[in-house]
């Protein structure tokens, strides 16, 4: 049996992977461009997948599986470059390109960005000081990671709306091809020119200590560099953004959580944690493709087909975490796959947690009497099977003097 991916779906991708999951764990599924693709929804099953190096990412490869099902679906050369870094890679390609990363992205240089951090946080919430109501993405949750980001690649200021535009075109709006193609070609010409004058002319920033990395002679070429830059900016922002965004609007749903986090912050790391299981910024993991035949669960897929991994429906597995629709940092929620597993799992987790720690930390201490706004429109998701996260979160401010 085919399932196929409504576009209800973006608004509640939970109400699907609870009806698919009475019928198995792994699903034949036709996405809203009619492409047909297996989906793995259990946790077990997922946990697994993201580990078996069955399951290939490189992307050529897997470009060329999609030609052979459908030669429309398939990649131009400009978006395969961009697209060629270690997370659609494999061993022995990514070993190399992840040890060269590493080396560069190192828990140092991640920990001595905290005071920045809280700062930049502090500054864009004194601003909203005063204020009855606010955009809580547009005004908080965007800026944000995006200022972090930038300043450790070295970006300038008024190049970051660019990025903003880019990114949210890139990460996948179903049917814009058009317009993402044409972010493509723009964020490959502005990354290529960043990364020649890094090169040229090494700053402090972590692209220009990944332009000098060296392992053995080995280093970074300017391709790789491209399109890990790339990598870094729509993997280490719009993921922190709807991770800010999401959990932000799981606690205005759930205000008795606010209301304890603001009486306890020691609790907001645990609260992340939750977040990301709960309703975390990646809903499908990037594709795969089997190498050769695999079983998952009870399921055969055969060579050559595309896999997809959910990582929203893992988390909401009831077989692996209890009461899994209901908000509780107090859970026992160790395990979750919001930043995958196996030799995939994400390398920018610790600055994500962090970000969102001192984000939540900041929110809750200078907007204590955060609320939603009731005259707002219902909330809108972006229609992306990869990102998942809103396109605006209007608030209500006045009572931000209520102490915390």
């Amino acid at each position: 049996m085919v399932e196929t991916l409504g576009a209800d779906f973006f608004a509640d991708p939970q109400s699907y992977y609870r009806r698919w999951r009475a019928r198995g764990p792994v699903h034949r599924v036709r996405f809203p461009d009619e492409t047909e693709r297996w989906l793995v929804i259990g946790y077990p099953e997922a946990r697994a997948a993201l580990a078996d190096s069955r399951l290939r990412k490189d992307i050529t490869n897997l470009n060329a599986v999609i030609s052979a099902q459908r030669a429309d679906a398939a990649a131009d050369p400009r978006t395969l470059a961009l697209m060629s870094h270690m997370l659609n890679s494999d061993p022995p390609v990514h070993t190399r390109l992840r040890k060269l990363v590493t080396k560069a992205f190192t828990a140092r240089r991640i920990a001595r960005l905290r005071p920045r951090i809280e700062q930049i946080a502090d500054d864009l919430l004194h601003a909203l000081r005063g204020r009855e109501q606010a955009d809580l993405l547009a005004e908080f949750a965007v800026p944000l990671p995006i200022t972090v980001i930038c300043e450790m690649l070295g970006v300038a200021v008024t190049d970051r709306d660019s990025f903003r535009r880019w990114t949210t075109d890139l990460v996948g709006v179903v049917g814009r091809e058009e317009q993402r193609r044409e972010s493509t070609v723009a964020m490959a010409g502005f990354l290529g020119d960043l990364v020649r004058d890094k090169i040229a002319r090494p700053g402090e920033d972590l692209l220009s200590a990944l332009a000098h990395t060296t392992d053995d002679g080995d280093r970074l070429t300017p391709a790789e560099l491209v399109s890990m830059s790339f990598l870094l900016l729509v993997a280490g922002y719009e993921t922190t953004v709807n991770l800010i965004g999401n959990g932000a609007s799981a606690l205005l749903r759930t205000p008795e959580r606010m209301a304890e986090l603001c009486a306890d912050p020691s609790r907001i790391p645990a609260a992340v944690e939750e977040f990301l299981r709960f309703d975390g910024p990646v809903d499908l993991s990037m594709a795969r493709y089997t190498a050769e035949p695999i079983t998952l669960g009870d399921t055969e897929i055969p060579a050559g087909e595309v896999v997809y991994i959910a990582l929203a429906a893992a988390n909401h597995d009831p077989s692996r975490f209890s009461h899994p629709d209901i908000l509780d940092p107090a859970a026992d929620r160790t395990g979750h796959l919001a930043f995958g597993h196996g030799i995939h799992f994400c390398l920018g987790a610790p600055l994500a947690r962090m970000e969102a720690t001192i984000a939540f930390t900041a929110l809750l201490r200078h907007f204590p009497g955060l609320r939603p706004d009731p005259d707002a429109a219902p909330l809108r998701w972006y229609e992306s099977t990869l990102i998942r996260g809103l396109v605006e979160l209007p608030v209500l401010l006045r009572d931000s003097n209520i102490p915390c």
